[in-house]
């Protein structure tokens, strides 16, 4: 019992506390969505978890090169949960929050790129980058949206929560396979990144 209160106090420490000041950012903390045993959307022998790791190297390596610090929560294919992800980067100030994901529906027609958000200054980051997202992949354009996910509401950064396109869409999944492509995705997130500092 006193296990599982230590962990849930871990956790309120986490995710409490005020949002940085955004204008001050010099890190951004990047976190590869899945990874282990979680998959993500997956067709045939295409995985968002290794989509996401590769294309969150990228933003990496993409970043470092405009000056950012960077902080990668997984660097291999091994599973961390909600809670663990939200921890470690609320470690972090003078920071942003990017989560790299990869999207999934039955409807094998959808396609397009967008960038959820939770906060009023997640939203301003959000638009930054989807607009810079689009720029860069030339796919059709779903817009910078609100949503609920666990690591944007639980998030004492700036954070968004990016999906380079569809994995279940024919078109999209075969432009995922190619690095150019995926470079394309990071390309335009740090872009965006970049315009939403110039912004202030």
């Amino acid at each position: 019992m006193k296990t599982v209160l230590r962990f849930f106090v871990l956790i309120a420490a986490c995710i409490s506390g005020a949002t940085v000041d955004a204008r001050n950012f010099q890190t951004v903390v990047i976190d590869a969505g899945h990874g282990g045993q979680d998959n993500g959307g997956a067709w045939g022998q295409v995985y968002e978890k290794h989509l996401a790791l590769d294309t969150a190297a990228r933003l990496e390596s993409n970043l470092k090169r405009m000056g950012y610090k960077t902080v990668m929560l997984r660097r291999d294919d091994y599973f961390l949960t909600l809670p663990q992800r939200v921890c470690m980067s609320n470690r972090y100030k003078n920071a942003i929050f990017v989560s790299i994901h990869y999207n999934y529906t039955w409807k094998q027609q959808i396609s397009g790129v967008e960038t959820f958000y939770y906060s009023s200054e997640g939203q301003r980051l959000a638009q930054c980058v989807q607009s810079s997202l689009v720029g860069r992949t030339r796919t059709m354009d779903r817009n910078a949206k609100f949503a609920r996910y666990y690591v944007l509401r639980n998030s004492t950064l700036p954070a968004i929560l990016v999906e380079g396109g569809f994995v279940t869409n024919a078109s999209e999944r075969n432009l995922m396979k190619s690095g150019g492509f995926r470079e394309a995705i990071a390309r335009g997130v740090a872009e965006g990144i970049q315009r939403y500092r110039h912004s202030y």
